[in-house]
């Protein structure tokens, strides 16, 4: 979600001063009003509905805080308010007031999004401005979450995780380095046993929650209505399902996207992908999951989180897609892009140990748990030859274990060079975990070599699991055809029996990446014969919004 502010003063790409053409562009849109000074015209906590151009005086963006009012950011003539939360529609962080008596010209939110798109010098002044004000507030913590934790523990990774990959700016205090927090257990009779707990809206206390418990406290999907009949509802936000809600929103369709997390899916992960076309420097999967976020909210897609699709009731039309929330979402169309999941040790007893030092993705939060601390990476591909570059980085040392002979047939050359090259990275070949050992938490690994069977023990507290894909479909109970391996079958892979068990009642064969429902897609790592690639999956889900229009148009 990082934006580049050229040569730029910081404030003027924070608070950029339109031209009287722009500024009468945008009244036409609008309405012309007087304001007197002190006047309130947005409380925090309120869904941002309206956006602000200063004509004459000045607009202030006030955080509240216990000693008094912080204004972040006052706004002049020609200039503007608004953040990102006037795309989504979510709750603001801020109380806007006049500073001074003067005239506005106030912008509903829905003529706003309007301009927006059809626009184009506005879109790029008014999008570049609000990204770099969402930057701004996560790099202040100015949200309003305090997320009270520890770095050593696992569970408060998976709270900050969360709200990061969600662009959600939050306040962090540390119960080991943070004197606040015991003042902060006696106002809200909360103990250490509490952690990690949240503060949301500086009054609802959350202890241990779920991401879920985290989105309907901050109110993340308010803005949406989920009754409401959609031209397309993506199932998964990944890379796959994030293209096609750009391409779906872009071309005029009205999209909803259902994911049960944060976006991103496993890309969302990666500490950087460098191979991926356009970003010579490489970009984080947050930073690439973030930008397409934005961009699909930018033409208008909604996104529903923390709350994945449970069932796909498709022996109807609409559709209707029945989520976890209780919601049941109708849709004319549905693309599956629910991907896939790296494969759990298999170890019963550990079955709960993501949150005692099991990992599934390798960010900045997670390597801050390891830093100068020995670490395993499982996995051959990809993703865990990424996480054991970056990990290297500030681990002591880090084990990388492949169950194959080498890493060729699976992992880019750049990557193998890399890990080749690092002192502080050990490849172990034809070898697997068979134990994990601690009390209540990760304490020791054993491991075993395959074509030996020598065995290693090693006092490792933190494992990084990267191995294989189980795809997302369980939850689909038989509503479309399956491979042997439970990835969905779409196009040519479909056979006439699969069309047939499915009662196909179309007289043309299914589109490509259709499946063996009428206007229901798969795309991306969910789909059988996927290339395992981002770009591959972008490419998958612009390709499926092609079929959507033309399967709409029967």
């Amino acid at each position: 979600m990082n934006a580049v502010a050229g040569a730029q003063p910081r404030s003027d790409v924070l608070r950029p001063t339109l031209s009287a053409e722009q500024v009468g562009r945008l009244a036409a849109a609008g309405r012309r009003r007087r304001v007197e000074g002190g006047e309130t015209l947005v409380e925090p906590g309120h869904p941002t509905s309206r956006f602000y151009v200063v004509v004459e005086g000045r607009i202030d963006i006030v955080r509240p805080a216990a000693g008094g009012d912080e204004v972040m950011l006052a706004v002049g003539p020609g200039m503007f308010t608004g953040e990102l939360n006037l795309l989504s529609g979510r709750r603001g962080f801020a109380r806007i007031v006049a500073g001074e008596a003067g005239e506005v010209i106030e912008v509903d939110r829905d003529p706003l999004l309007a301009v927006v798109h059809a626009d184009g010098d506005l879109s790029e002044t008014l999008m570049r401005a609000f990204i770099l004000r969402r930057t701004e507030l996560i790099a202040r913590g100015a949200g309003d979450v305090v997320v009270v934790g520890s770095r050593h523990c696992p569970a408060t990774v998976r709270v900050k995780a969360f709200l990061t990959r969600n662009g959600h700016p939050y306040t962090s205090l540390d119960l080991d380095r943070d004197p606040d927090v015991q003042e902060l257990f006696g106002r809200f009779h909360i103990g250490p046993d509490d952690v990690p707990f949240l503060i949301c809206r500086g009054e609802v206390v959350l202890r241990h929650p779920t991401n879920q418990d985290i989105a309907v406290c901050l109110g993340f999907n308010d803005a949406v209505d989920q009754a409401q009949v959609r031209d397309v509802v993506i199932v998964g936000a990944g890379p796959a399902g994030l293209a096609a809600a750009v391409y779906g929103a872009s071309e005029g369709l009205d999209v909803l996207v259902v994911e049960s997390e944060a976006p991103g899916g496993q890309a969302g992960a990666s500490s950087r992908i460098e191979n991926y076309l356009g970003f010579p420097m490489g970009v984080s999967g947050t930073d690439l999951a973030g930008r397409a976020h934005i961009q699909a909210q930018k033409f208008g897609a909604q996104l529903l989180v923390a709350t994945g699709a449970t069932r796909l009731a498709c022996d109807r039309s609409p559709y209707v897609v029945e989520t976890a929330c209780g919601t049941r979402v109708p849709a004319r169309s549905v693309i599956i892009a629910t991907g896939a999941e790296y494969r759990k040790l298999p170890f019963p007893a550990w079955a709960r140990a993501e949150a005692a030092g099991v990992y599934y993705g390798a960010t900045f939060l997670e390597a801050q748990l390891c830093r100068g601390e020995d670490v395993v990476v499982v996995g051959g591909g990809n993703s865990a030859g990424q996480a054991a570059v970056f990990l290297a980085q500030t681990a002591a040392r880090v084990y990388l274990l492949v169950r194959a002979e080498g890493l060729s047939a699976s992992m880019s050359r750049y990557l193998i060079r890399r890990i080749e090259r690092h002192p502080g990275i050990v490849l172990r070949t034809h070898t697997e975990i068979e134990a994990l050992d601690g009390d209540g938490r990760l304490e020791r690994v054993r491991w075993r070599n395959t074509r030996t069977g020598e065995t290693e023990t090693r006092d490792i507290e933190h494992v990084f699991v990267m191995m294989g894909a189980v795809p997302s479909t369980a939850w689909l109970d038989g509503c479309v055809a399956l491979d042997h391996r439970a990835f969905i079958k779409t196009g040519q892979d479909l056979t006439p029996d699969d069309l047939a068990a499915a009662r196909w009642p179309r007289a043309r064969a299914p589109h490509l990446l259709e499946t063996s429902r009428p206007g229901v897609f798969a795309v991306g790592d969910v789909r059988g014969g996927n290339v395992k690639r981002v770009a591959s999956a972008v490419g998958e889900g612009s390709i499926a919004i092609a079929f959507v229009h033309q399967v709409l148009a029967e």
